[in-house]
């Protein structure tokens, strides 16, 4: 589906729409994603709510490899990427005091609890930029400035959605141990194992959104 920002990779099935960020087969790395030609898609297609899905490294215990957990807020570490469609000369200040939708969260939490699965709430997101992975010295320094988990895409979407004016609730699964805080370095979930956490994932974000 194109716009005026370029290209962006949507399927539709049963009135969901499906986004893919990275293109199929995971083609494009988190830096060179054109969020603005997604985002724009979405808008496009008359969508007013959203739950975005991201796998990440855990930084702390509340969201350890393997659970499912709520973004409650964002630090965003990105660089020398369009991020705003303020393009004109106007100043534009967007507030980003609560970025995701209470609703939807709760309505994705309460599709997991009646699943009887238990999720971490109230996670703050560092993003990166990437597409190197973190040094334990970075990491260890997001831990103590109060990050959870780390990523490479949540804060670009999350705040053209909040300018696009898109309800949207952020959902992380963890899938490795930070760096600094694995012995083996860093090692990833089986993608048995992450395939199986996806479609739960999936399923409840589906429910939420119905």
């Amino acid at each position: 589906m194109r716009n005026r920002y370029g290209e962006a990779y949507i399927s539709i099935a049963d009135d969901v729409v499906f986004l893919a960020r990275h293109r199929p087969e995971h083609s494009v790395p988190p830096h060179k994603i054109n969020y603005k030609a997604n985002i724009q898609a979405l808008r496009d297609l008359g969508v007013s709510k959203a739950i975005s899905i991201y796998a990440v490294g855990s930084i702390t215990k509340k969201l350890a490899p393997s659970r499912i957990g709520l973004i409650k807020d964002f630090i965003d570490f990105t660089y020398g990427r369009d991020n705003t469609f303020s393009d004109s000369d106007a100043v534009v200040h967007t507030p980003m005091v609560n970025p995701f939708d209470p609703g939807l969260c709760a309505a994705f939490a309460r599709a997991a609890f009646n699943d009887r699965c238990t999720i971490s709430f109230d996670n703050v997101y560092i993003t990166t930029n990437g597409p190197r992975l973190e040094t334990a010295a970075e990491i260890e320094a997001y831990r103590r400035m109060g990050a959870d988990v780390v990523g490479m895409t949540l804060a670009t979407e999350a705040e053209l959605m909040v300018e696009a004016g898109i309800r949207n609730a952020a959902v992380a699964f963890s899938i490795n141990w930070a760096a600094g805080l694995d012995r083996e370095g860093v090692s990833f979930l089986e993608e048995e194992t992450i395939r199986k956490i996806t479609q739960r994932v999936m399923k409840y974000a589906e429910e939420a959104l119905g």
